[in-house]
């Protein structure tokens, strides 16, 4: 393997998703292949040690040591979807090791033994041995080296992810993995084999996945000379070795950069005069593109546009303007004629927030209540025996996985029948109003476009009705952290988290003149096409960097004996 290489590349593929994982699995995939280390004309071959494999494992049958095992298919090496040396075999997992899983064997119960669980196969990669737990046992006790392949709930289809490992010393195991040892095979060369071997056609399972054990018997597998085997895995170990270096080198810049955002935005969020204010965000927009590396950064820094915005530091104040409280006085009075309007009984109760620490704001604005300026009245679930209609429909059903990013998604809608409609028509959203989600995901608050006007709402999310307000500017505030905190505050206390309208009536928000407000909201909205752009090159340069990794890979390993 060319070290060298990686180690010249290191800054850039260690910045490719996932970057230590892929190289991990492309090591596994070059040793179950025959490419990481050089064959051995001397090597007794596969084709004889399979003989003395089924030799042997007939002998451990007449001994009683191992069960009559359920016969498995002539494997070829098509079976493989690739080629191997010449001297090597191909088998199938049932003959070249024995399935221990109804081994029984009596123990002391006074002795303390590792507790290995199947569950944590998900967790581990080879060579990082179980987490060991102790514990009392009195069954299914193996006093020696095994080989785990996951049963149920293992991520059998992520690439990336562990389905087997070998442990070491006196264990037992849980219902979750079948339990194997090599006969004249390695275990670790097996489970290096099990962990990048596709297992699509043999789980089963729509919400868990399960390998059988007729199916697990039956997976093909390569089969070396033993002394390759030995040679695969020792090289196998160095290369995870070195990986573990490289992971700790990437965790440890990671950490560094993350302290460093963090503290970045932590001074624009919490700075106390303009002088400091413009200091700190110049340094973090002169520095933006080496900051902002991952998507949870650039989420970060949307979060803080926000705070921001809330906080009267994104545009100037203009005396011009008015104040916030003569705002405050109109939108109530508004507020008023919508009631009267829509013949709506009172909404009295209302569960107040005074938040611990308000923050500072601009001496034109007004702290306002939600239940103030608008009302807050929730969606409707389908009448019992109800369904969405299988034909589109003039009347969608708007849920709550079709709100992100501030809007509404026309993707994948549900419509409803016009006879579901009536029974339903009073609870629709318009576009003038705003939505919050109130259930699953809690506190989301977006527009409504000009498509899902008079359109049905889900029970799951409740429309604010308003008028006077600037609707951009009133969507920043209920998604600011000052308000957010708020709702959180509401509902972590609650089983089954729910927002109640009388906690978003409470809400206590930020209220700037009406000009101010729309000029905030103009440039929430110029600085967020700026995450945007933002958040397109990084993933533009992870998919990049990602195809980088794998030429670096393929050029550092392949050949490199």
């Amino acid at each position: 393997m060319n070290h060298g290489l990686l180690l010249k590349h290191f800054e850039e593929i260690s910045e490719a998703p996932d970057s230590v994982p892929r190289l991990r699995r492309f090591i596994l995939d070059l040793a179950v292949c025959g490419k990481l280390v050089p064959q051995d004309p001397n090597d007794e071959p596969a084709s004889k040690l399979l003989k003395r494999i089924k030799s042997e494992k007939a002998r451990l049958v007449a001994s009683g040591d191992s069960k009559l095992q359920i016969p498995v298919n002539f494997a070829t090496r098509a079976d493989l979807g690739f080629d191997i040396p010449v001297n090597w075999a191909v088998s199938r997992l049932g003959e070249v090791a024995v399935c221990l899983d109804y081994r029984r064997i009596p123990v002391n119960g006074e002795e303390r033994l590792k507790r290995i669980e199947g569950k944590s196969l998900d967790e581990l990669y080879p060579y990082y041995g179980a987490t060991q737990q102790q514990g009392w046992i009195d069954d299914y006790i193996f006093d020696a080296e095994i080989l785990l392949l996951g049963e149920d709930g293992v991520p059998f289809f992520d690439p990336l992810r562990c389905k087997a490992y070998v442990v070491s010393g006196k264990s037992w195991v849980n219902n979750h993995a079948h339990v194997f040892r090599g006969v004249y095979v390695s275990n670790r060369f097996l489970s290096d084999w099990l962990n990048v071997f596709d297992y699509t056609g043999r789980v089963v399972g729509a919400t868990r996945s399960k390998l059988n054990q007729s199916k697990a018997l039956d997976i093909p597998t390569p089969l070396p000379p033993l002394s390759e085997q030995h040679r695969i895995v020792a090289k196998v170990k160095d290369l995870m070795a070195m990986c573990d270096e490289l992971e700790a080198a990437q965790e440890k810049r990671e950490r560094r950069r993350d302290r460093l955002v963090a503290a970045t935005l932590h001074s624009l969020n919490n700075g106390v005069s303009g002088d400091e204010f413009r200091q700190n965000a110049s340094f973090f927009l002169n520095h933006l593109p080496n900051l902002t590396t991952r998507p949870e950064h650039v989420q970060q820094l949307r979060q803080t546009i926000l705070n921001l915005a809330v906080r009267g530091k994104l545009v100037p104040q203009d005396p011009g303007d008015g104040s916030g409280s003569e705002l405050l006085d109109r939108c109530r009075k508004i507020k008023e004629q919508l009631v009267q309007e829509r013949r709506i009984r009172g909404d009295e109760d209302v569960e107040y927030s005074i938040p611990k620490n308000k923050h500072d704001t601009p001496p034109s604005w007004e702290w306002a209540h939600v239940h103030d300026v608008a009302l807050v009245q929730g969606g409707k679930r389908l009448p019992k025996g109800a369904t969405f209609s299988k034909e589109r429909t003039q009347h969608i059903y708007i849920r709550v996985t079709d709100m992100k990013n501030g809007i509404i998604m026309k993707d994948n809608l549900q419509y409803i029948a016009p006879e579901v409609h009536r029974a339903i028509a009073h609870y629709i959203i318009n576009k003038e109003d705003l939505y919050i989600t109130i259930a699953g995901t809690i506190g989301q608050v977006g527009r409504v476009p000009s498509f899902f006007d008079g359109h049905n709402l889900t029970e799951n999310a409740a429309k604010i009705v308003f008028r006077g307000m600037a609707p951009d500017y009133f969507r920043v505030a209920l998604s600011s952290d000052s308000v957010q905190m708020q709702f959180r505050e509401k509902t972590k206390q609650m089983a089954q988290p729910k927002l109640a309208l009388k906690r978003i009536l409470g809400a206590l928000f930020p209220m700037p003149p009406l000009a101010e407000q729309h000029r905030i909201a103009a440039k929430v909205d110029e600085l967020m096409g700026l995450c945007d752009e933002l958040e397109a090159r990084i993933t533009g340069g992870m998919i990049a960097r990602r195809r980088f990794l794998g030429a670096t890979l393929h050029e550092a390993l392949s050949g490199q004996h």
